[in-house]
């Protein structure tokens, strides 16, 4: 038996750059940051050779051909397991639509256990690519690529995106004191709406030329993020985000809605100095940069929505169990 935890991610600034057909002209750039929540996948072996899928819903099937879990068939196409497991996927917060990057979370943990359970160790490296093909080029999903690396290394990152197809993924190497200062001005509150980013996404992919003013700008502000999370000033994330904010809010008709334009202007108000949704837009959580003297203020101000209390991820996707058989002796 095999057991990844792969940690899920809030992206601070620079979502939207990474999607091909801006990057591989104009380079992209996102700062995000990896979290104490996870998605769990298990693959154990069983006496027969049929294979069974456990999540939102179950499948046994005799051939991976049938298996409409696409993630979980082209993982185990790609890893070269065929037939005899169970697969289970388990998640911390609901992982449809949460902007927290859960699918492709889900797409490195199957990687990372499925090799396991081959005997191969990989790096987070060869994962992160491994899941940006599946996901990208398998699948045919209009996403770009930082979640799939984010989810792989860990920590929190300065991700750069080609121009052409380069991927440099830099842990920014903040002082402890740093690292809690940003962490203590985390704060992420969950919408009540889950929705599927393919529609946003493809929306933003059909945009990108008319765009392009606002990618640049998002590009630039992580970037600027980068640096002066490097030089220990953690009080300009928050002015960052918010300026990313009403960038991004015009790339896609699908990003912002009178709930979310609500939210964020109560948590402004109330002291914060960014606020912004997570990943593609449109629902998912709320992400609020704010001192700790004025978040009990924020609190109030977003009553209605419930407050997921989060820590940083420093590791990535790892194995915390191998009970592994001689099988492929």
């Amino acid at each position: 038996m095999i057991i990844t935890q792969t940690p899920l991610r809030i992206g601070l600034l620079g979502g939207g750059t990474d999607l091909p057909d801006y990057y591989r002209e104009h380079g992209g750039r996102v700062v995000n940051c990896a979290i104490d929540k996870y998605i769990y996948v298990i693959v154990k072996e069983r006496f027969d050779d049929d294979i069974y899928v456990n999540y939102s819903k179950k499948e046994i099937v005799s051939r991976i051909d049938d298996l409409e879990h696409e993630l979980v068939r082209e993982a185990m196409r790609m890893t070269g397991v065929t037939k005899g497991v169970e697969i289970t996927t388990l998640a911390d917060i609901p992982s449809a639509g949460s902007g927290l990057g859960s699918s492709s979370a889900v797409s490195v943990g199957l990687l990372h256990a499925l090799f396991a359970y081959t005997g191969r160790q990989v790096s987070a490296e060869e994962l992160a690519r491994g899941a940006c093909e599946i996901e990208i080029e398998r699948c045919g999903k209009p996403i770009g690529k930082q979640d799939q690396y984010i989810a792989a290394f860990g920590g929190i990152r300065d991700i750069r995106f080609g121009p052409g197809e380069d991927v440099i993924a830099d842990e920014l190497e903040l002082t402890p004191a740093g690292r809690r200062a940003l962490q203590h001005q985390i704060m992420l509150f969950y919408t009540g709406v889950t929705r599927s980013a393919n529609s946003i996404l493809a929306e933003q992919n059909a945009n990108i030329a008319a765009t392009q003013p606002q990618l640049d700008m998002l590009r630039d502000l992580a970037s600027f993020a980068a640096d002066r999370l490097r030089g220990g000033d953690i009080d300009a994330i928050g002015a960052a985000v918010r300026e990313a904010w009403e960038a991004k809010r015009k790339l896609a008709s699908g990003v912002s809605n009178e709930r979310i334009d609500r939210a964020v202007s109560q948590a402004l108000e109330a002291g914060a100095s960014g606020a912004k949704v997570t990943g593609a837009g449109g629902g998912g959580f709320l992400l609020v940069i704010c001192p700790m003297e004025q978040q009990p203020a924020v609190r109030r101000s977003l009553a209605h929505m419930r407050e997921l209390p989060i820590k940083l991820d420093r590791l990535g996707s790892r194995v915390v169990l191998n009970v592994l058989r001689d099988i492929w002796a």
